[in-house]
């Protein structure tokens, strides 16, 4: 079913289906829920209720916010897993990764776990020699930048077809969703909001995370000159044994839009794991 939940500022959508731990998906910024097609039926399937959110800005959601930081759409994904009645694992792709980790440190009673989907999660720093040394990083550097400048749509898409090496069956389709809903300026808008937020607010809760963490980063996402690096980053920065990290060979930003089989088979054993100890500790 189709739910909308108010909560400061405007309403949140979202899909629910399914029965059992629950699961929250949370995408990126200038999509929708609709990026998580393919993965969700396959997590209902496997025995997951499974919530999956238009983020502040986006979608079905309320178009116009004051804010689109980390710490906002972490605060939304939360009330959702109150309102459903969590805790939850949180999937958060791109900024929705950084969010996933702010709500995980600052509500581990209602977070479960994460797994972060080529996260946003640390504060970026300018990489000139990535830019000179990597042709696919600095083609995607000035895509994004042309969305950001100029507001271009073209620009946005552009920069999607660079990030999506590996096309799904129905992406001509999903192009012109994206482009109908991009054409609407306040959707524009809160893209390039997001799209000036910095990460600094994530990066700063990496240490106080307490639940596990499955981060994903495909080796061919043109946001970084070396995406590897960046996952192991992340992973340097959260407490020693919580978190682990897999590379999908190939693919890039949007990685369970490319490879949604990939994604749900290394969700399933992290999914299971943590969902089980949790039950254990309550049961205990």
């Amino acid at each position: 079913m189709s739910e909308k939940l108010s909560v400061a500022g405007g309403e949140i959508a979202f899909d629910v289906a399914g029965e059992g731990p629950l699961v929250v998906l949370a995408h990126g910024m200038g999509d929708s829920r609709r990026s998580y097609r393919f993965v969700m039926p396959a997590l209902v399937a496997a025995g997951y209720r499974v919530a999956n959110v238009d983020i502040r800005g986006c979608g079905e959601s309320s178009s116009t916010w004051a804010s689109y930081g980390r710490g906002d759409i972490a605060g939304d994904l939360l009330a959702v897993i109150r309102h459903l009645g969590g805790p939850a694992v949180i999937v958060g792709q791109s900024i929705s990764g950084g969010a996933a980790t702010v709500a995980a440190a600052t509500a581990p009673q209602d977070v479960a776990g994460v797994i972060e989907l080529a996260p946003f999660t640390r504060l970026q720093h300018f990489d000139a020699r990535g830019l000179l040394r990597n042709s696919h990083h600095r083609k995607g550097m000035i895509r994004l930048a042309g969305m950001l400048l100029r507001g271009s749509v073209s620009a946005w898409l552009s920069y999607l077809d660079l990030a999506t090496p590996r096309k799904p069956v129905d992406w001509e389709e999903e192009r012109a969703n994206i482009s109908r809903d991009l054409s609407d300026p306040a959707r524009m808008a809160a893209l390039r909001a997001m799209g000036r937020t910095t990460p600094a607010d994530a990066g700063a809760q990496l240490p106080h995370v307490s639940v596990p963490v499955l981060i994903v980063m495909g080796s061919a996402d043109p946001d970084w000159a070396d995406p590897r690096a960046e996952g192991e980053g992340v992973l340097g920065e959260l407490p020693t044994g919580i978190g682990e990290l897999a590379v999908i060979d190939g693919a890039g930003h949007y990685p369970h839009v490319e490879r949604p089989d990939e994604v749900v088979d290394l969700a399933f054993p992290f999914l299971r794991t943590v969902f089980a100890a949790h039950a254990g500790s309550t049961d205990a």
